[in-house]
């Protein structure tokens, strides 16, 4: 490993500390470099604070002239909650610059390089740049695309098998997976679940670690508002519940009985096959969610699937064969004639956890 790559590695486990807690801004670390000594460090805490660059200056002080600058994004240019970083670089005297990656927002696209190019500043880009690209990947996706990343999380048997076929799945994977959703759970703005698994399992869907955790936003697709009103979920004094209902939905009583629990709600259009999800994501994203996790059951992975909005499959299978003709499968929908019509993934990793797998996959949508 040379030494670009060395710093550039120790500035990205830097940046995914801070993950689940600077959305919606991206996680960025910074290290500053002077004569093979690290003189400064530093991280993006939490939205609204200083960036990594302000902290790694704060610590270098007057070391910080002639050091070499390792950041994983782009030094933003333009004024936020907190003035932009390529100001701040360019007047601190470095000598150098290695970028992992360009920031994807169009309000700094290339800028901040271009500042530090102009004053002089030598620049270096794409330094562990795919790395950098998938530790930000909710972020990069939502300067693209302005809709929450949606993760698909999925704990099935060996032989496919979500639940028998009356429902019962407790439980399939070990301790060590259900730590790890929970670690996801930390990590996210909002779950989504259906009222399926509301009605079967009476969830919480909070994070429970040890060192407490974030709760996400819990989000229910209840079309025709079978809520029942003794739920878990209808507490809303640890976590917040948005229940997502269809437009037209009469049930006044419910809706104002439930709100006064502190439930939220969100109307969308229904079409033929449910409620309508494209116009949920934009209104989820235009409330502040910026990345979704779904532990739905079948027919929530489902209508996911069909309406080609899940951007990442996160799938843990547990060493048991629960066999059965009607055992529940992960993804139900429409019947398909061939294989031709599956949807191909790309598999990242796997790893174990105990003794289950965790398969994580990106999907290769054909239009993309």
């Amino acid at each position: 490993m040379n030494k670009d790559h060395y710093y550039m590695k120790m500035a990205l486990d830097l940046a995914a500390s801070a993950k689940g807690r600077t959305n919606p801004n991206p996680v960025v670390g910074a290290i500053l470099v002077k004569d093979g000594v690290i003189v400064g460090s530093g991280l993006h805490r939490k939205a609204g604070e200083p960036h990594a660059e302000v902290h790694a200056f704060r610590m270098a002080g007057e070391h910080a002239e002639g050091a070499t600058l390792y950041v994983t994004l782009e030094p933003c240019s333009h004024f936020g909650k907190t003035p932009p970083c390529a100001n701040l670089v360019k007047e601190s005297k470095v000598a150098r610059v290695v970028v992992a990656v360009q920031d994807p927002n169009p309000q700094v696209a290339g800028r901040g390089i271009g500042i530090l190019r102009e004053a002089g500043i030598e620049v270096e880009v794409g330094v562990l740049e795919k790395e950098a690209r998938l530790l930000n990947e909710r972020f990069v996706h939502n300067m693209v695309n302005r809709t929450p990343f949606v993760i698909s999380k999925v704990a099935m048997t060996l032989d496919g098998k979500i639940a028998a076929y009356n429902g019962h799945s407790k439980w399939i994977t070990g301790e060590e997976s259900r730590h790890n959703v929970h670690l996801l759970r930390n990590e996210v703005d909002a779950i989504l679940v259906g009222i399926g698994t509301v009605k079967a399992d009476d969830p919480m869907l909070t994070t429970r670690l040890e060192t407490g955790g974030k709760n996400p936003i819990r989000i229910v697709l209840d079309t025709t508002l079978r809520m029942p009103m003794e739920a878990k979920i209808t507490d809303c004094s640890e976590a917040k519940t948005w229940i997502v209902t269809a437009e037209e939905n009469d049930v006044a009583e419910k809706i104002k009985a439930l709100e006064e629990k502190g439930v939220e709600f969100i109307y969308v259009p229904v079409t033929d096959s449910g409620l309508d999800l494209s116009v949920l994501m934009n209104k989820l994203y235009e409330k502040g969610v910026t990345d979704l996790l779904v532990e739905g059951g079948s027919e929530i992975n489902g209508s996911f699937l069909r309406a080609g909005l899940i951007n990442k499959f996160s799938i843990y299978v547990a060493p048991k064969i629960l066999g059965g003709r009607d055992s529940l499968t992960p993804f139900t929908g429409d019947n398909v004639e061939s294989m031709d019509e599956a949807l191909d993934v790309t598999i990242h990793s796997v790893e174990n956890f105990g003794e289950d797998l965790l398969i994580t996959a990106y999907p290769k949508y054909k239009d993309n």
